[in-house]
C-alpha cells in the first residue's frame, strides 16, 4: 500500500494541524496535478474556514519537507503532486491542461545513452512533452 501524504508528514516529523490534515488528504486523493487554487476549492468544500493563505503555506511546507513536488508546466500556475519512489514523465495537453503520466523504457534507455555519449552518468532527469490531441 502506498503511503499517504499524512503518513509521510508523520514519518518526517511535520506537525499536522486539522487543517493540514484536510489539505494532505485532498492532495493524496487527487488523481491530477492540482494548483493551489484548485486545492483551495476542494478543501473549502470540506472546511470553509481554511484560507487560501493556509493552503499556500501548507503546500510550501510539504514541498520543503520533500513530500510533494512542484511542477512549472507551461500555463503559468505551479502544479503539485505527491513525491513517489517510482519515476514517471509527463505529457501535457496545451489546450485542455490534461496531464498524462507515463513511463517509456525506450525513452529511459535513450536518455542514458545520450548522457553516456557525452561522458556522463545520468543521475536524474525530468521529461515534459507538450502537445495537442490529434483529430481522428
Amino acid at each position: 500500500m502506498t503511503e499517504t501524504i499524512e503518513q509521510k508528514c508523520i514519518a518526517k516529523g511535520v506537525k499536522l494541524t486539522e487543517q493540514r490534515k484536510i489539505i494532505a488528504k485532498v492532495m493524496s486523493e487527487s488523481t491530477d496535478h492540482p494548483d493551489v487554487d484548485e486545492l483551495y476549492t476542494r478543501v473549502s468544500k470540506i472546511d470553509s474556514k481554511i484560507s487560501i493563505a493556509t493552503v499556500y503555506r501548507t503546500v510550501k511546507l510539504f514541498e520543503e519537507s520533500g513530500i510533494v513536488t512542484k511542477h512549472d508546466f507551461k500555463g503559468g500556475k505551479a502544479r503539485y503532486e505527491e513525491l513517489n519512489e517510482s519515476h514517471h514523465d509527463h505529457l501535457i495537453d496545451i489546450k485542455t491542461g490534461e496531464i498524462i503520466e507515463f513511463v517509456d523504457d525506450e525513452i529511459e534507455k535513450l536518455q542514458k545513452k545520450v548522457a553516456e555519449k557525452y561522458g556522463y552518468e545520468l543521475v536524474d532527469h525530468k521529461l515534459e512533452l507538450y502537445g495537442v490531441k490529434k483529430n481522428k
